[in-house]
């Protein structure tokens, strides 16, 4: 258990560089399983998620060795047991492993996966794929069942543009044989990351960066060194956390082409800013931040990550805006605690808000829901007047690499301090 301890009221200056992608590096350390080979993959951000994704794959076993953001994984060993089901549940990408081990070795048992309560999220994106491959499928209350003793290449139209749901799609196809069509494919950043990595380690995919991808299936994948990119939701929360404490900050790793709705949206509501090179963005200092209305969509659209970010630059805005969450149902539940700072907004249902500004915070005793709720409360708490506690920040490190001590070099005021809960061992 986690708190941080947050005084608000200091303006962030300096520069700040952006960790590894969490949602790319996921699927890209998951897809490690495809092969019998060793491969490297740098620029891992050093978060809770990985490390567990890494005992998953260790279950499995895998050798995965971590320094200095750098994940050697040696999937020589892996046999085709059955994972930590413990650890399965803890994270949500534990799903990732699922096309990777049925494309080696046709038959796993898994338990439902776990993750942040942000509403529902269910897999049959992923399931009717893999029967559309081949596969048989059955599950209970605990595990599911899923068997192919040959996966074979098809036509698949996804009923939704799941990131995952394609991503998981791919990794089974590499090794299918014959060609295998997604059509309605998701094409985020994080999607062609993944694709990246495996024609590296001797996939054949075309269609990168669009909504149809065609996979030749092919005998083996090889080891490989692979990047991951940076992580466009820490660029984004970065930048509004510059934007709304009145800050001066270089960010480094902002990708430009991963962030264009955002980065418009940042210019409609009057964030000053300049675009360096392909990946900076200098937020200069802001003083009046306008009303923007957001609606989150499948890439190239506003992310849903960065809609509760962004909320609070919307509290400052000297009017109303509108907010819009076409992804999830339990994404809005933030605005609770924000109201305790102070904050007005009217939810209306759990997709739609609307936010009026601009209002002073007020530093409170608050609590994370999930990682980019928690990340919202940090930068509501960096303005707040007084001092602010959120609790569960564990949450927040799950995706954002020591953020405290990222902030705490832009001038805020934070500590991270570790808590037992009551009834542990020490």
């Amino acid at each position: 258990m986690s708190k941080l301890l947050i005084e608000g009221g200091h303006s962030l200056a300096g520069e700040v560089v952006v960790s590894g992608s969490k949602n790319a590096a996921l699927p890209i350390v998951a897809a490690t399983l495809l092969t019998s080979e060793p491969c490297v993959v740098n620029n891992v951000p050093d978060i809770q998620d990985i490390h567990t994704l890494s005992r998953i794959l260790e279950s499995l076993g895998s050798t995965a060795n971590f320094s200095n953001n750098r994940l050697t994984v040696d999937g020589s060993k892996v046999d085709g047991r059955d994972p930590d089901f413990i650890l399965v549940r803890k994270i949500r990408a534990s799903v990732l492993i699922l096309g990777p081990l049925l494309a080696r070795f046709k038959k796993i048992k898994v338990t439902h996966p776990g993750g942040c309560h942000i509403g529902a999220r269910p897999i049959e994106v992923h399931l009717k794929a893999f029967q559309a491959l081949g596969a048989t499928i059955r599950s209970d209350e605990q595990f599911y069942y899923i068997e192919a003793p040959e996966l074979v290449g098809t036509k698949i139209v996804l009923g939704e543009m799941s990131v995952t749901g394609t991503e998981n799609i791919i990794m089974a196809a590499v090794l299918a044989r014959g060609t295998t069509e997604i059509r309605l494919a998701a094409a985020e950043p994080e999607v062609n990351n993944l694709v990246e990595c495996l024609n590296k380690m001797g996939a054949k995919i075309s269609g990168i960066g669009t909504h149809t991808l065609v996979i030749e299936g092919v005998e083996r994948l090889h080891g490989a060194e692979l990047t991951v990119i940076p992580d466009r939701l820490e660029a984004g929360t970065f930048a509004v956390a510059a934007a709304v404490a009145h800050g001066d900050v270089l960010i480094k790793g902002y990708v430009h082409d991963h962030l264009d709705i955002f980065t418009e949206k940042l210019r409609d509501a009057n964030v000053q800013f300049d675009l360096i090179g392909t990946d900076q963005i200098h937020i200069h200092r802001t003083t009046q931040i306008k009303p923007v209305d957001i609606r989150t969509d499948i890439f190239p659209g506003f992310p849903t990550d960065l809609q509760a970010p962004f909320g609070i630059l919307l509290t400052q805005a000297v009017g109303t805006s509108k907010i819009y969450e076409t992804m999830y149902d339990g994404r809005l539940n933030y605005f609770v605690e924000l109201a305790k700072m102070g904050a007005t907004a009217n939810v209306l249902d759990p997709h739609r808000a609307i936010v009026s500004g601009p209002t002073p915070l007020h530093g409170k005793e608050i609590e994370s829901l999930d990682i980019r709720a928690g990340a919202t409360l940090v930068l509501a708490a960096l303005i707040a007047d007084g001092k602010s506690t959120i609790s569960r920040a564990e949450l927040i490190n799950r995706g954002y690499e020591r953020i405290a001590d990222k902030l705490r070099a832009l001038g805020a005021k934070i500590e991270q301090i570790e808590e037992v809960e009551e009834g542990s061992a020490l």
